[in-house]
This record gives structure tokens, C-alpha cells and sequence, in this order.
């Protein structure tokens, strides 16, 4: 089941205490808080997936320059004094500062 944001609404209408709640997707949204009573709202939050991103992997995908390519992005690594090669994705093969 999902996990909700809800926070109190303050006598002046400003956001006080949040707390989250574990409900149905079809369970009515709440007005009040469960324990005091108070008014609440629903607070809009980013969604959050779990899954298997780590720090290691994602060092590995900026590092795998062939992944890079294939995400749209463009590597150039310093060959010598003012120069630049292309290592993955679109662009020309050699950058100079000439």
C-alpha cells in the first residue's frame, strides 16, 4: 500500500507538522488527524521507487562509455595540450583549441 504526506493546517492557514499514513489507494483522503484531530491536507510529494541504484552503479553507467552514447550524451577526453577526443555519443571525432 502507498505511503501519504499529510501536514496540519494552522489556525492562519500555514503548514504545520507533517506526518505520513500508509492507505489504500481507494481509501478517502483525510481532513483531520487521526490522533488530535486537527485539519490536515495532502502534500504532492516526488514518487519514490526502490530498486537496485547504487553509488557503485551508477559510477560504473558514467564510466561504461558506450552506455553513455546510448542515454545521448557526449564524451571527450583531454588527448594533449588543447585537444579533445571523442569517446562516445555524437559530434566530432577531435576538438582543438585551433
Amino acid at each position: 500500500m502507498p505511503t501519504y504526506v499529510y501536514e496540519v493546517v494552522l489556525p492562519d492557514g500555514s503548514a504545520g507538522e507533517r506526518f505520513e499514513v500508509i492507505q489504500r489507494m481507494s481509501d478517502p483522503i483525510l481532513t483531520t488527524h487521526p490522533e488530535t484531530g486537527e485539519p490536515v491536507r495532502k502534500v504532492i510529494t516526488a514518487a519514490y521507487f526502490s530498486g537496485k541504484w547504487s553509488d557503485a552503479e551508477a559510477k560504473r553507467t558514467i564510466n561504461d562509455d558506450k552506455r553513455l552514447g546510448e542515454l545521448g550524451f557526449t564524451k571527450y577526453v583531454k588527448s594533449s595540450k588543447g585537444t579533445y577526443e571523442k569517446r562516445a555519443g555524437d559530434g566530432p571525432d577531435l576538438i582543438s583549441a585551433d
